[in-house]
């Protein structure tokens, strides 16, 4: 007689994925996309929960396009904003992506904690891009650094990094003094950026003059350079403000902002020389394309049609 084959029960993994709770199905999706970068961990959850007060907590499984969509609409004409303005097509978009990326990523055969993907049929307000002229002139650069030398020391070298290195303000708040590094013939110093977009790490060169400048402030302050010590422990807000309040006392009628150093550093860099490569490698661009509205700017600048006109024309004008 044969033995009897002994029959395991079956394990149904559909009704396992649906015991997770929203809460952990959030939890998981931040730790798996999100695990290194604060400041996209930190936007993101705020935006998921943003979309889950505005659904009133209906389940994230039960979402359609429908609610997606009014969420959207709502963004758009401010009916969710404290001033209720509508919100700029950048700031919709911002806060339509993290929802994206979380049913992308749940709706994926290999995870299905989510039968379908509701965001496939929603499209985001097109984006202007108006960036490229955020730039400030060597006069206006000149009255910037002199106001922020007045703030103090500290206001200064914040200001001088963001010019110099083209930083992004998360990047510059991060920056560690373990960050730095020689080169291997030690004639350079180079800043390894850990807390990039995305959590990608790039190597930023610093320019011999800032990293005398550093050295010198902290010596003279008599601060260590522990290699876990951040060179500036402050928040992205306090620097926006900082740099808020040096542009309000400079009397520069742009409306700077540090991410304006950032754009000012690679079009100085393109107008001066520098390839497409080099400002894509230190401005951390994923996409070359990116770094190319910049070389647009720079090309404006040049000798551009109306000059060759006017050149030919000189003689009768």
């Amino acid at each position: 007689m044969l033995p009897q084959k002994i029959m395991t029960p079956k394990i149904n993994y559909i009704d396992r994925i649906q015991e997770y709770s929203d809460e952990q199905i959030i939890s998981m999706f931040l730790t798996t996309t999100c695990h290194r970068s604060q400041y996209t961990r930190r936007n993101y959850s705020r935006a998921i929960d943003q979309f889950r007060q505005f659904i009133t907590f209906k389940p994230l499984r039960q979402v359609t396009w429908r609610e997606i969509e009014m969420y959207k609409i709502a963004l758009e004409q401010g009916f969710l904003s404290k001033s209720c303005k509508p919100l700029a097509p950048a700031a919709v978009a911002s806060l339509i992506a993290p929802l994206r990326s979380l049913y992308k990523w749940g709706s994926d055969s290999n995870i299905g904690v989510f039968s379908h993907n509701p965001t496939t049929s929603v499209h985001t307000p097109k984006v202007p891009i108006n960036s490229k002229n955020h730039y400030l002139t060597k006069r206006e650069i000149t009255y910037l650094l002199h106001q922020l030398k007045k703030q103090g020391e500290r206001d200064y070298l914040i200001g001088i990094s963001l010019i110099l290195l083209g930083l992004r303000v998360s990047e510059l708040v991060s920056i560690q003094w373990g960050h730095f590094h020689s080169d291997p013939t030690e004639t350079s110093m180079w800043l390894t950026v850990l807390e990039g977009k995305g959590g990608k790490q790039r190597e930023v060169k610093v320019p011999q003059t800032l990293w005398n400048m550093l050295s010198l402030h902290f010596q003279l302050q008599g601060k260590s350079q522990d290699p876990d010590q951040r060179i500036f422990p402050l928040t992205v807000r306090q620097v926006e403000r900082i740099i808020q309040k040096a542009r309000e006392e400079s009397n520069i009628q742009k409306k700077v902002s540090p991410h304006w150093l950032r754009h000012t550093n690679a079009t100085l860099a393109l107008l001066h020389g520098a390839s497409l490569q080099q400002v894509q490698e230190t401005l951390g661009h994923a996409q070359i394309t990116t770094t190319q509205r910049y070389l647009h700017t720079v090309e404006q600048m040049k000798k551009a049609a109306p000059d060759f006109v006017e050149d030919y024309l000189k003689d009768i004008l």
